[in-house]
């Protein structure tokens, strides 16, 4: 079974501040995920809301992390070209650590995932991030970014780059890899080459409808590195058995991405000898012919893109319940409160983060990716 806390933790930044973090907390036997999200006054220099979150995540990690190794952890900054340096300070040594420009929408500069495993082995080699656990290995790429002459050319080079990281440890995308997260600078003039880019490389390894496409969700955000349009985050997974996924459908609510030529996955479940993980890509609000449901209304879309996503999750046995975290990506600063108050109300357990990140079609006011862990002894 699941045990949440949702709580405040004080903290005192220095003897010039005080002020608090939000931390929602899932916890399930031998994992942990986390939010942090703070609260703030608005006059707080970048650095003071990293000291902030910093001893917040000292004091979490005293609490419940003993004996735990963060895994994964994601800073949602809301000016990465002039923060990056400061929050690199914080980065933790071995966890992969994505640094993504998206503005968190409670009016802080920085919000925080962290995902971390109680027991296992946790260490880096090389680019990758590797985690025991579940009978195998877990190895986790943060921050991967390309130079090219357009996102055609970046999404190409990302992931030749990454089969052939991939490779040395044994590996490949088609055989390994189970969840991708693509960040697009300017998506609405760049997503297209996202597009074709990954369709055209996924042909060349043989990823088809045929066989089986990757989890992914493709957003805007700034990439570490201004310069790149494309930055890519994935997650691979070693000794892992092809009896062991099965890729998630709901026909009564969506239709399959290939029909409008778009290559991922709507949701992936791996199942392990005591648990099992539900990726559920980004989602929005769609019917299963692909088109855009309620255009122009926030909420009637939140309320169409949990319904997809539930449906998917219960393609994999799941439910709601089941959530470990939710990211929820807005395309309009003005809808956050409306939102925020929905998704509070109805969730209040599940940690979540709501930024800005306006999704690939601008018809799509919102888009949500979660991941769900059932106990399945």
């Amino acid at each position: 079974m699941y045990t949440y806390l949702n709580g405040n933790v004080s903290v005192k930044a220095s003897e010039r501040m005080d002020s608090a973090c939000c931390v929602e907390t899932m916890h399930q036997e031998g994992e942990v995920y986390a939010v942090f999200r703070l609260s703030v006054t608005g006059s707080e220099t970048f650095e003071e809301q990293m000291e902030m979150l910093f001893i917040a995540k000292k004091r979490f990690l005293e609490t419940v992390g003993e004996g735990g190794s963060i895994v994964f952890e994601r800073y949602f900054l809301s000016d990465i070209a002039n923060q990056i340096g400061i929050a690199e300070r914080y980065r933790d040594t071995v966890a992969a650590t994505s640094f993504i420009g998206q503005e968190p929408m409670d009016g802080s500069k920085v919000a925080l995932l962290l995902c971390m495993q109680k027991g296992g082995k946790v260490w880096r080699e090389g680019e990758f991030t590797i985690a025991e656990s579940h009978g195998c290995r877990h190895y986790w790429l943060t921050g991967l970014s390309a130079k090219g002459a357009d996102s055609y050319e970046e999404t190409q080079t990302l992931l030749h780059r990454y089969e052939e990281q991939l490779k040395r440890s044994g590996m490949s995308i088609a055989g390994n890899c189970l969840r991708t997260w693509f960040f697009v600078k300017d998506v609405d003039s760049n997503y297209a080459g996202l597009v074709r880019g990954r369709r055209e490389y996924f042909e060349e390894i043989e990823l088809t409808h045929d066989t089986h496409f990757i989890a992914s969700t493709g957003i805007n955000g700034t990439p570490r590195n201004t310069a790149s349009r494309v930055h890519l985050d994935a997650l691979a997974v070693e000794g892992v058995k092809e009896s062991q996924i099965a890729y998630l459908h709901a026909p009564s609510h969506l239709n399959p991405t290939h029909e409008y030529n778009v290559t991922f996955e709507r949701g992936t479940k791996v199942s392990y000898e005591d648990c099992c993980h539900l990726w559920i890509s980004g989602t929005a609000s769609i019917d299963n012919k692909g088109e855009i449901l309620h255009e122009g209304c926030v909420l009637k879309q939140t309320e169409r893109m949990l319904e997809n996503v539930e449906a998917l999750l219960q393609a994999g046995g799941a439910g709601f319940s089941d959530v470990a975290y939710m990211i929820v990506y807005l395309r309009d600063i003005a809808d956050y409160r409306m939102v925020n108050e929905y998704l509070e109300e109805r969730f209040p357990e599940t940690p979540k983060v709501v930024v800005h990140a306006p999704v690939c079609r601008p018809g799509w006011l919102i888009e949500m990716e979660c991941l769900a862990v059932r106990d399945e002894r």
